[in-house]
């Protein structure tokens, strides 16, 4: 598996060449969201706002009044949390172009519920004109610029840092309101996005050997969620559909596919994995991802009680995940 490092910062400089209307605005954590590289290119389009973050949407609202297309850059948490009422009023309101990028998703950070950004996408749903997207890996990180700045109003990025795998051909970028389709199958449908695709890879590799047909979509837009090919995957499925996400079950990607199976009348049983109704703590990804019951394992076991029979699938043949280190040169810090 090819490894990458620092993606988005790499190709943000790129990106961004040619478009002088971009701005880049940081609440005192500009390496540590990968936005260095654009300060040292382009000292004249970027803005360290401090530890303000509700003011630094203010900001951005104006700007994006003005022509500019701001960049916010800092953890998911320090956005939905701290700056909702700004978001809401000075950029979703008026729909104006600023774009969002949250970085330390769920169970990325091992610096506890203060740093967890765990219920994002649901409280960045409901907002009105508010899209949402995540990345799964280097090469939704190197395409999602793309998207975001095409899509009209705001945009909310969960985003990646540090160093990423490629699970996705390169010359197939994400894509606003279209899933990648991983594999095709009529037993069962899976759900899965951001980090949790990873996960879900490996399960699917090992149910796969073992007969059962799975079809597999990564989900990168969460908001709008009209793709057809949700609805074409649970009416296929026989024994029904699993979503599996790094974030609570309650508002994000399993509450959306309920919700297209509540409004097409498509009568499949659902499971739905995630992070429960709960704060997570302070630990490592493998930790918190086993008892959350969110890795390839964990999703095994629910295809086993869908299907009614044990597969006898070890966990040599899962293998593993791509993990950066909790201290590593590709992070600015630990958390």
């Amino acid at each position: 598996m090819e490894i990458l490092t620092r993606v988005h910062a790499k190709k943000l400089v790129e990106w961004a060449k040619d478009k002088p209307e971009t701005v880049v605005l940081s609440a005192d954590l500009t390496s540590s969201t990968e936005a260095d590289l654009f300060k040292a290119a382009y000292p004249n389009r970027f803005f360290s706002m401090g530890i303000a973050e509700q003011n630094m949407m203010s900001v951005a609202g104006g700007m994006a009044r003005e022509g500019f297309v701001p960049l916010v850059h800092t953890f998911g948490v320090f956005i939905y949390r701290r700056a909702y009422d700004q978001i809401s009023m000075s950029v979703a309101y008026p729909n104006l172009p600023v774009k969002m990028f949250g970085f330390l998703p769920g169970i990325l950070t091992p610096g506890g519920a203060t740093h967890q950004a765990i219920e994002d996408i649901s409280v960045m749903r409901s907002l009105p004109n508010m899209t949402v997207l995540e990345v799964g890996d280097a090469t939704d990180a190197e395409t999602v610029l793309d998207a975001a700045y095409g899509t009209p109003g705001p945009v909310y990025v969960r985003a990646l840092r540090g160093e990423l795998p490629r699970l996705f051909d390169a010359a197939e970028p994400l894509r606003l309101g279209r899933a990648r389709r991983l594999n095709r199958g009529s037993d069962l449908a899976l759900f899965s996005s951001g980090i949790c695709t990873e996960e879900a890879l490996r399960a699917v590799r090992a149910l796969e050997k073992r007969g059962l047909s799975i079809e597999h979509l990564h989900v990168s837009t969460l908001k709008p969620f009209d793709d057809p090919q949700v609805e074409e995957a649970l009416d296929r499925c026989r024994l029904g559909a699993v979503t599996l996400e790094n974030h609570t079950v309650i508002g994000g990607l399993g509450s959306a596919v309920s919700e297209v199976l509540a409004e097409k009348g498509i009568g499949r049983k659902l499971v739905r994995m995630g992070i429960g109704d709960t704060f997570l703590h302070g630990a490592s990804r493998p930790t918190l991802a086993r008892e959350n019951r969110m890795d390839a394992r964990a999703l095994v076991e629910r295809v086993e009680e869908m299907a009614g029979r044990k597969f006898g699938i070890t966990p040599e043949e899962l293998g593993s995940v791509h993990l950066t280190p909790v201290h590593s040169d590709s992070k600015a810090e630990a958390l």
